[in-house]
């Protein structure tokens, strides 16, 4: 007799046999004897795997030098040359565009200094669909464990720079204006992080996603008022909706208003004008002391519409419905190179 149909031979004999019947009616007494406790036992609960799912990826962001230090390291060169570069700019009139350029050019590169951690969110995504495949992780539990694992380093590295920065270039010197700052670039890099995870899940591939990335960078950094004053750019896709979905936008906008509203600025010996007037001319700020508040309320919205669609497109697992109907679209997660 064949081997293989020996073993279904005797899995058949035994399953419908006197012992097979006695030893699962012992299971099921023992079952109901230890209580629900015995019947969950194997099963984590959503809570335990997402507390383990946000440790594993704390080391992995602490031991990966790709996702953690490398992208520290150059937040801190980054925050050194600007400020270094912008240092001693002073407070006069004439400091309020040099100012305003340092801020632009302290947010735009810090953003897009992040695709150096491409590689780390690809492995990721990898990682949660095999795992997903093998029923031991949900769509939700994953974003949240991943969600949760970032908050420490995104703030660690938007502190570091941003104290560097906030200092060499002299803003306002005080505690609750620094604080702004700094939350205010970490909402950035909050909302960031959810955009780099949803073009890493289209694409799977270093290369296509760091060209993704930086070709949305390029154009969040044209619509995002510096270059062009929001309402003097073309209404149509430039305007909307394309300086509505930046998050450059509402980060600059958001600090400059920091730094210049419920200010002035002295003009010859007597006449004063207010740091508003002032900035209007090269940057466009409400004079609200609330607007910065409505900023960075959209900063936080946007990071966390961004996780929504993530979360849609890993839940109705739209890279393999594409892929059946187009074979030639994206390369399968599972056909692709296995998680280090």
């Amino acid at each position: 007799m064949d081997t293989a149909v020996a073993i279904r031979t005797l899995e058949a004999t035994y399953k419908s046999s006197a012992e097979a019947a006695a030893v699962e009616l012992m299971i099921a007494k023992l079952i109901e004897k230890e209580g629900p406790y015995l019947k969950s036992k194997g099963r984590a609960s959503d809570a335990a795997r997402i507390g383990i799912l946000t440790w594993r990826s704390l080391l992995i962001m602490s031991r990966d030098w790709k996702y953690f230090w490398s992208r520290l390291v150059l937040y801190m060169l980054l925050a050194l040359s600007i400020g270094t570069i912008f240092i001693d700019i002073g407070h006069s009139l004439s400091s309020v565009v040099v100012r305003i350029s340092a801020t632009f050019v302290f947010v735009s590169f810090l953003v897009l200094l992040s695709v150096c951690g491409v590689p780390a969110h690809i492995d990721e995504i990898k990682i949660y669909s095999h795992e997903d495949s093998n029923r031991h992780s949900g769509t939700l539990v994953f974003l949240l464990g991943h969600f949760l694992s970032s908050i420490p380093f995104l703030f660690l590295v938007s502190i570091s720079s941003s104290l560097v920065f906030y200092f060499l270039i002299g803003l306002r010197n005080e505690f609750s204006f620094l604080m702004y700052f700094i939350i205010t670039i970490f909402m950035c890099l909050l909302a960031n992080e959810a955009l780099m995870m949803i073009v890493a899940y289209i694409w799977l591939e270093t290369y296509k996603c760091t060209l993704t990335l930086i070709c949305l960078y390029v154009i969040m950094m044209l619509v995002a008022g510096y270059f062009r004053i929001r309402d003097a750019i073309p209404v149509a896709v430039w305007n909307y909706p394309l300086s509505y979905i930046s998050f450059h936008t509402y980060a600059i906008q958001g600090l400059v208003e920091n730094e210049y509203v419920d200010t002035s600025f002295a003009v010859g010996a007597t006449r004063t004008i207010p740091g508003v007037q002032a900035v209007r001319g090269s940057y466009g700020i409400s004079s609200s002391a609330g607007a910065k508040w409505m900023n960075l309320l959209v900063l936080l919205l946007m990071a966390i519409g961004y996780r929504v669609v993530l979360y849609v497109l890993l839940r109705l697992d739209v890279r393999r419905h594409v892929r059946l109907g187009r074979r030639s679209c994206w390369p399968s997660i599972h056909t692709s190179a296995a998680p280090k």
